[in-house]
Formats: C-alpha cells, structure tokens, sequence
C-alpha cells in the first residue's frame, strides 16, 4: 500500500504543484475539496477513513482574498478558513491511526506594514484590520485542537511565484503591457517565497519531528517593490514600465474586483525559525526565482 498524503483545499495553484510533487515521490495523494471527484467536506467519516494511516495532513483551503472585501465576501473568507480547520481537527480527533504531522495554512500578512525592520515568528508584531483578523482567527482555530498523536505547524506563507498561476500571471501582464514600473512609493517590501521552496519546507517538518508551532514560510531576501519591479523587467526584456500612483491602483482595484492591500502593504518577513533549524533554499533570490519560472 503507497503512503497517503492528505491535501484540503488541494485543487488549486498551489494543491496542484503540490500533488504533483507528491506523485513523484511514490505517495498516494487524496484530496478533500468541494469538486465532486474528491472526497468532500461534508462527509466526515470518508475524510477521516482518508486520514486514518496516512503520513501526513496539508490544509490549504481558504476562498481567494483577490476580491473586494464586502460583507459577504469576508464572511466567506473568513468561514472558508476556520470552518475548514475545526473539520479537519475533528476529523484527526476520530481517527484510530491519526497522520504524526498536521501542517495549515497560515499567512505573512499577520504581521503589521513593516517597512522600518524585519518580522520574524518571535519579534514580529501583528498588525491590525481584517487580513490580520482572519490571520488571526485561523491560527486559533488550528491551535485550539489538542492532539497528541499529531504534531502541529501554522505555515505563515508569503507570496508564492511559481510558473503555473499564482501573482505570477497579473505581474508578468502588467509588465507585459508597459505598466511594470512602481506601485504606490514603491518602497514597501515584497516578501515571497518559490513554489518548490515551499513544498521542500514541507517535508523537511515532516523530517524534523523537533519542529512545531509557526514558521514564516518565505525567502530570507526579501524585496522592495522597487527591486521586484526592476528585476521582472530584466528578466522579461523590457527597458520601461509605466509606474502607478495609489489613487489609479485604487481605481483599477475597484474595477478589477479587488483590494490595493496585496500590492501596497509593505511585507517584511524573514524564516528565522527554518534558517536557525538548519533548512537552506534552492531559491533564495529574487533573480534566480525569475529565471527559473519564466525560462
């Protein structure tokens, strides 16, 4: 029988590079979603019999926070996160052979607009306003399940850049068509992190069974968007971007259905916890970053 790895909320930029990887590796990889060919949410014994003997639990579900945040769509936001959470702890409670490592999902916005000095997991300040919220509410959800059978990690993510979707698709666009310059003063920071980077960070918790709690899952060389701008020029060949003042992001925000918040705050996130555990990055860099996923 080939080990199980359990994705929730697999199906999308992420669950699928990840299930790829997975496959590779010889595992089984089952899904929990709400496409009728996974095994749903709202069958929890099928989401524990999948659980039950597998070697570990990835939880990514959450709905996009690329939307406007109206009423309806921060309850969906924020319900599509600690709903999720509580099944799978639930579920983990009901298992006769529970899986040793429980990874969720978490996010680098938790942290405040920094742009004065890095956040890290133990001097990091968290922020205020509903991205925060959410951050917030999520991480209690997860840590409030007390298992023990199951080890424990919150994955504070910062932006992922990978080839098949994610930020890439809308920054490689505005460069595309002549508005890669600044956006807003350009001096907030842009901290990201490379897809494989991620997922090689997920089985190194699973190889270190020392690690538990939260970890800031980003590059250690973080950017300005100045930099990020620059350095997506080059690698696409373009010499000149137009760049974009806060009122026009806000009015192209309006009209493209989304919020300035993911271009305008400043994210200064480092890894101390990975890096002081001994975990190195195969893309630490901007620059080779950009060279991998766009060539």
């Amino acid at each position: 029988m080939r080990p199980k790895i359990i994705i929730a909320g697999g199906t999308g930029f992420i669950g699928k590079y990840l299930q790829e990887k997975f496959h590779s590796l010889g595992k089984e990889v089952l899904i929990i979603s709400r496409q009728p060919q996974h095994i749903s949410w709202s069958d929890l014994p099928g989401i524990t019999n999948a659980l039950d003997n597998s070697e570990m639990l990835i939880n990514l579900a959450g709905k996009s926070v690329n939307c406007r945040y109206n009423r309806r769509n921060k309850e969906a936001i924020m319900e599509s996160r600690t709903e999720t959470t509580q099944i799978m702890g639930h579920a983990l409670l009901a298992c006769q052979t529970p899986p040793p490592l429980w990874l969720n999902s978490s996010t680098a916005t938790i942290y405040r607009h920094a742009e004065d000095r890095p956040m890290t997991e133990e001097a990091g300040e968290i922020g205020s306003g509903f991205s925060v919220e959410v951050a917030q509410a999520w991480e209690k959800a997860f840590f409030s399940f007390k298992l023990p059978r199951t080890r424990q990690a919150a994955l504070r993510i910062a932006i992922v850049l990978g080839a098949d979707g994610g930020v890439m698709t809308p920054y490689q666009n505005l460069v595309r068509f002549g508005l890669g310059g600044i956006q807003g003063s350009g001096q907030q920071k842009f901290s990201w992190i490379h897809i494989e980077d991620l997922f090689r960070i997920m089985l190194f918790l699973q190889e270190r069974e020392d690690l538990s709690g939260v970890f800031n899952c980003s590059s250690p060389h973080p950017v300005t968007n100045r930099e990020l701008m620059s350095q997506l020029r080059t690698a696409m060949n373009r010499s000149f971007g137009l760049p974009a003042a806060k009122w026009m992001l806000e009015a192209g925000a309006l009209f493209l259905g989304t919020e300035t918040e993911l271009i305008l705050k400043s994210r200064w996130v480092i890894p101390e916890r990975l890096v002081r555990a001994g975990f190195e990055f195969d893309f630490a860099k901007l620059e080779s970053t950009l060279e991998d996923i766009l060539h």
